[in-house]
């Protein structure tokens, strides 16, 4: 969950697919992973689905598959791409075929695709050398779409995070800040993937598209949740254990919950010419 504004999980300041170390660490407790991750809007996955010209589908960095799972819903035939090896298996245990490795170094054995996706995964992935090797697997038409959850915590919330995490790990690569606009902080993460497309060649112009939602919580759902950043998952138990109270006395100040808005953003293009 990239940011580096009020949304509370920020990517490392600066190439986060260099900070792999990151990207391997949300294995350390796959089932909480997969419990607390929110899912994409249906309305996404159907636009994904309905814009590439067949049912074949590579999920990169997938995960314990929840995307892929979402994808398998909707008609598709799903193979998943994955480093974490411990995130592979909880997929698998939900049916869906994976592969461990990275994007970059992953072999596609001469396999092609009508789809490669990514739900908040791309920013893991070199954005050159991701969209060359997407640019390899798709057939003509086909399409990258690469997505990611924007989400605005309530002020106190962010605030409080914010305060309580620059204390705790304050030598952390992550930068949280309190009130701002969570849109604007992702931009440079869009614009960094669409220019990665765009310099690969082979592909249409990149566009956005956004799908608007929102979640509830309460101050168990949340906590449960945090721990799942990036930011987080590789903290001892002790800090960890500092940071989610000061979060949840933040919760418990605004009466033990709060209503989330969401915007899922997807970058995508389709596979025009050889890249």
């Amino acid at each position: 969950m990239p940011t580096i504004s009020s949304a509370g999980a920020p990517l490392p300041k600066n190439d986060p697919h260099r900070h792999r170390q990151v990207a391997e660490s949300f294995g350390s407790d796959a089932e909480r992973y997969d419990r607390a991750r929110p899912r994409y809007p249906d309305a996404m996955v159907g636009r994904i689905v309905a814009a590439s010209p067949g049912p074949g589908v590579l999920d990169v960095g997938c995960g314990t598959g929840i995307a892929a799972r979402q994808f398998r819903a909707a008609g598709c035939e799903v193979l998943g791409v994955e480093p974490d090896a411990r995130m592979a298996g909880f997929a698998r245990s939900g049916g869906i075929e994976v592969e461990v490795a990275t994007f970059e170094d992953w072999d596609p054995a001469g396999r092609e695709f009508d789809a490669v996706v990514a739900g908040t995964a791309w920013h893991w992935v070199d954005p050159v050398a991701g969209a060359a090797k997407a640019a390899r697997v798709l057939r003509p038409g086909g399409r990258l779409a690469a997505f990611w959850h924007v989400f605005q915590l309530p002020p106190g919330v962010a605030e409080a995070f914010a305060e309580v995490y620059r204390r705790v790990v304050p030598d952390s690569p992550f930068v949280f800040q309190g009130a701002g606009n969570a849109l604007e902080g992702y931009q440079a993460l869009f614009t960094r993937a669409a220019d990665g497309i765009r310099e690969v060649g082979g592909f249409g112009e990149p566009e956005q598209w956004r799908f608007d939602w929102e979640c509830s919580y309460t101050r168990e759902s949340w906590l449960d949740q945090l721990p799942t950043s990036g930011a987080l998952t590789r903290l001892p138990p002790d800090r960890l254990a500092e940071v989610l109270e000061g979060a949840g006395e933040a919760i418990d100040a605004m009466g033990g919950g709060f209503t989330m808005p969401y915007a899922t953003v997807v970058v995508t293009a389709a596979r025009t010419g050889a890249a």
